[in-house]
């Protein structure tokens, strides 16, 4: 099988690494791949290291009524549509809905799986999106029922799949026990969304009532984005004077999740599943996260972490964690674990969404 994936994302990120852990999948099963960018740097870097081809293409902002979109669908459309015939694409794979309308445009009448990342809510680009997705007769797979669910307006109930994000876990066993202050981590690109001014606020109220508790935040705004960058100044101004270090971004995640007693993941809005909450449950590290978006589908309170109603409730909640009977920390941290390897293993997400493609794809291809 040919398979044409268009990617939008001009820098590496979670969705990126779990686009390319399937991909080495498929290619392993025999799969050929291709995969159109529109200047992810790193993404290339390591498609290369897969062998699998890559080609630069047309970015698509989000804004629809930007001018720039006018001109970039219709070129984004004929690029697609060259590729495509090019490689002899059995099926297309896109994970961003800006990209819907140009794979319409670009009629190849081939099947279309959207793999949705996120959230898209209420709105012209989501209008615009659902329309394509409805005229190309596509599929529809989303990482929780939150991102799913309203894609359903515009395709058949039986085209639109959740199939949960899998990670494939720290090497060896889960971290021991540590010994020494406690550390708690947050950990994300660094962006309104994920919450990191929450986390501050949290840790000074944490750090009033454990003035030894060590703090840490792994990861770095968007390169060349303004709001970002004022943002990322706003809460090193807000840390100031707390014992709140801002590690970077790291690439591997489980030595950072190695470090910590405690993830908090205050994202707000219309987070989806987030994959470092799956991270931290593979790595046996207890999380306290807001109810945001599709968390609470992976989060159940009280069972394998904690959902938390604000910043004084996560604070409170992380306090009785840390100094609280130890077997309570543990029994979580071990029930989060078993969740993942019950739910959220890559083998699981790679297995359902192969169904998938196998299951668009008419038999005489």
């Amino acid at each position: 099988m040919n398979l044409l994936v268009i990617e939008q994302c001009s820098e590496f990120g979670g969705v990126q690494q779990n686009l390319l852990e399937f991909l080495s999948t498929l290619r392993n099963g025999g799969w050929t791949i291709e995969i159109g960018h529109p200047g992810n740097a790193a993404l290339e870097a390591r498609a290369h290291h897969l062998q699998i081809p890559t080609h630069r293409v047309a970015y698509v902002p989000g804004r629809p009524a930007a001018a720039l979109w006018t001109v970039a669908t219709p070129l984004l459309a004929w690029q697609i549509r060259r590729l495509a015939l090019r490689s002899r694409a059995d099926i297309l794979y896109v994970n961003s809905a800006h990209l819907l309308p140009a794979c319409a445009m670009a009629e190849l009448h081939l099947p279309l799986l959207f793999h949705c990342p996120a959230y898209m809510g209420p709105g012209a680009l989501r209008t615009l999106a659902g329309t394509a997705l409805g005229r190309m007769e596509a599929w529809v797979a989303g990482p929780c029922e939150f991102v799913a669910a309203p894609w359903r307006e515009f395709v058949p109930e039986s085209r639109v799949s959740v199939i949960h994000d899998g990670v494939p876990g720290p090497d060896g066993h889960p971290r021991p026990s540590a010994s020494g202050p406690p550390h708690v981590g947050c950990i994300g690109r660094i962006s309104p969304e994920k919450g990191q001014h929450y986390f501050v606020a949290a840790a000074a109220r944490i750090h009033e009532k454990l003035p030894a508790c060590r703090f840490t935040i792994y990861g770095s705004p968007r390169r060349n984005n303004r709001d970002a960058a004022v943002y990322d100044s706003e809460i090193r101004a807000d840390a100031a004077g707390l014992p709140v270090n801002f590690a970077g971004w790291v690439d591997d995640v489980y030595s950072c999740l190695a470090e910590l007693d405690l993830l908090l993941a205050p994202s707000n809005g219309y987070e989806s599943s987030t994959r470092v909450i799956l991270e931290a449950f593979a790595s046996g590290v207890p999380v306290i996260a807001f109810p945001s978006g599709g968390i609470p589908e992976i989060v159940k309170s009280g069972v394998n972490g904690l959902l938390t109603r604000d910043v004084d409730d996560m604070a409170r909640r992380a306090v009785e964690l840390l100094t609280g009977d130890a077997r309570r920390l543990i029994h979580m941290a071990h029930t989060a674990r078993a969740t993942w390897l019950r739910r959220f293993r890559p083998e699981q997400n790679h297995r359902q969404i192969l169904h998938l493609l196998e299951t668009m794809t008419p038999v005489n291809t």
